[in-house]
């Protein structure tokens, strides 16, 4: 598939395409609010995970900043059961593979991103090209972006990012790329269509 001529499609996954189990299905298995899972976890067992220097059984244990025991399957489920399409997500994802657009991804994600491919065949409609445990580089670090462009052998200011936190968007922004914050799949479609993304032939 062609790359709309000269320009890249980055699109971020959790909070973007997938829904993040994290905020609602993790304190609830837990028996926890979100505020209170906040105050107890970890302050930097997740990020490690992401950037691939813990193991899932290394991150497991340290889940909790006191140590604490926990029922780890239960924990384990509330992510794989939560991991689904946003509205309106995999249909934009089909229509923009069939104007000749296949996207890449570009992910804050520890190694369960394959367990989202098992469950969403998500490389039907985009390529995991740039996750973070994989790359050891984390949004919104400016070399996650920059690497990102450089690997695919496009300047910064070729390449769109997508994503839902907006201190990723300024970041991808500060170093030229064009970013967009998502807000909802309808108002990303009116976006990409305006653009051209979603028009067979333009993008050839």
């Amino acid at each position: 598939m062609n790359e709309a001529g000269s320009r890249v499609l980055l699109l971020d996954v959790l909070g973007t395409l997938v829904r993040d189990p994290f905020y609602d299905d993790v304190p609830r298995a837990l028996r926890m609010t979100l505020q209170e899972l906040l105050a107890v976890k970890h302050p930097t067992a997740w990020v490690e995970f992401e950037l691939g220097d813990l193991t899932e059984a290394e991150f497991l244990d340290r889940f909790f900043a006191d140590g604490r025991d926990y029922d780890r399957e239960r924990l384990l489920q509330s992510f794989a059961d939560g991991w689904r399409f946003l509205d309106g997500i995999e249909p934009l994802l089909r229509d923009l593979n069939a104007a000749g657009m296949r996207p890449h991804l570009l992910s804050n994600y520890p190694i369960w991103y394959r367990k989202i491919e098992e469950r969403l065949h998500l490389s039907r409609y985009a390529e995991w090209s740039f996750v973070s445990c994989d790359t050891r580089l984390r949004k919104p670090d400016p070399e996650a972006f920059l690497r990102a462009a450089r690997t695919l052998e496009r300047s910064p200011r070729e390449c769109l990012l997508v994503d839902d936190v907006e201190k990723n968007v300024a970041a991808a922004a500060r170093v030229g790329m064009r970013a967009l914050k998502f807000t909802g799949a309808d108002t990303l479609r009116r976006e990409l269509d305006r653009e051209g993304w979603l028009r067979e032939g333009l993008l050839k």
